[in-house]
């Protein structure tokens, strides 16, 4: 459990530094920024390889990969909705729901509450030593789909802000091309797989990706084509053919997931931490208001009076409950499949967020998104990015539980079938 608290130290202090460093280095704090943003790419790539490496799909069993992002889409929609309708009716304006400007603003700056942080949640529970259990290998499955569908509906979202372009069309291609080569050369292709190799291919997936977001910025200022590392990072990973069973001896160990080699576990704990650390730095300013300085406010948001600091906080734990509150369907899910305490245990570790929910923020603070609401999502995206740990350890103790009324001996046994028989 040391990891877990390491990690968790490392995020907090990213974040502190993301609101203190802009003010201490002034202009040099955008290269910085810029810098730090680019390695975030490259330490999500190269969790996300690991993650499509040992993710094993078995194609005859499609129903039951089908409802998996059937409840994925859930866990992403729900927090959606419950936020947005939050911020709809305590934080926009009187009469904001009855103009196509105030659904816009509101439907994207809700869209920060969906996505699952799939690079945070799979370095928290590997360090907390719950590879080997059914939870994380449904929530693998269920964080990629979560992220995967938040990426694909940000299109429209997007369209709705700036009008339809060719450009959005594009992505939505790319990513289906991604998509089809990942599940047509599943486990087919002997690459390299030490993790110079994996860091080199992470860096290149990070590069291709920034160069195509500048080039698109060359065309048209307004609409930025983003390709984000975390698809063509897992679906490189699933293409990868494992030499070895990655899972073979996941139940014997119960510890990691990733790299059996010692040195590389050594180096993919590093690149994990060095990760979270990252996705704190990457936090936006909390208190920047992108309209100060213009004429007018353009838009709904930023006319919004901005409440004293008792009634902000009150906000942030509402929206909070209400966007953790949403990712609890998998509660009610796989019935057949895990005991009450392991699906509880699921549904909470889709709670963390991180770099996905950030960059959305980023996003609606670039099309002038601002005032109560922006400070709220922001604060609350925040909060539970310092909760992870505990939201962790939680998952841990009802694993645990779960042992103890059922035998650990029966686990393990129940563990090897389940991973053989179902999509892990």
């Amino acid at each position: 459990m040391k990891k877990v608290w390491i990690f968790s130290a490392l995020l907090a202090a990213g974040l502190v530094l993301s609101q203190v460093l802009p003010a201490v280095l002034g202009g040099s704090a955008r290269a910085l920024q810029e810098t730090g943003r680019l390695l975030t790419m490259v330490g999500l790539a190269f969790i996300m390889i690991h993650v499509g490496y040992e993710f094993d799909i078995d194609k005859k069993n499609l129903r039951e990969f089908g409802w998996d992002y059937v409840v994925a889409m859930t866990a992403a929609a729900f927090p959606w909705i419950f936020v947005t309708g939050y911020f709809l009716v305590v934080l926009m304006p009187p009469g904001a729901w009855r103009t196509y400007q105030g659904w816009s603003e509101i439907l994207l700056a809700g869209r920060f509450a969906a996505p699952t942080s799939a690079g945070v949640l799979f370095s928290m529970l590997a360090a907390a030593g719950l590879s080997a259990t059914w939870t994380f290998r449904k929530a693998r499955v269920l964080a990629i789909f979560d992220d995967l569908d938040t990426i694909l509906l940000m299109i429209p979202l997007t369209m709705l802000m700036v009008g339809a372009a060719w450009q959005m069309g594009l992505v939505v291609l790319v990513m289906l091309l991604i998509l089809y080569a990942a599940w047509r050369w599943l486990n087919h292709f002997v690459l390299p797989f030490t993790w110079p190799w994996v860091l080199g291919y992470a860096t290149v997936i990070a590069l291709n990706s920034e160069a195509i977001y500048h080039a698109s910025l060359a065309i048209e200022q307004g609409v930025p084509v983003h390709i984000e590392v975390l698809l063509p990072a897992f679906a490189l990973g699933c293409v990868m053919k494992p030499l070895n069973n990655p899972h073979a001896d996941d139940v014997r160990e119960g510890h990691q997931e990733g790299p059996e080699h010692p040195r590389e576990q050594t180096v993919s704990t590093i690149v994990s931490g060095a990760f979270m650390f990252l996705v704190g730095l990457s936090m936006p300013l909390m208190f920047e208001n992108p309209a100060s300085g213009a004429s007018a406010p353009t838009t709904l948001s930023a006319i919004v009076p901005v409440p004293t600091w008792p009634i902000i906080i009150v906000h942030v734990l509402v929206v909070t409950v209400l966007s953790n509150l949403g990712k609890m369907f998998p509660l009610l899910c796989y019935r057949r499949q895990a005991s009450v305490y392991e699906r509880l245990a699921l549904a909470i570790s889709m709670w963390p967020r991180g770099e996905v929910g950030a960059g959305i923020l980023v996003v609606g603070l670039s099309y002038g998104l601002s005032g109560p609401i922006m400070t709220v999502a922001l604060l609350s995206l925040s909060l539970n990015l310092l909760l992870t740990g505990a939201f962790i350890l939680t998952v841990k103790a009802l694993l645990r539980r779960h042992q103890v009324i059922h035998g650990s001996a029966g686990v393990a046994s129940h563990a090897a079938r389940r991973s053989h028989a179902m999509i892990q």
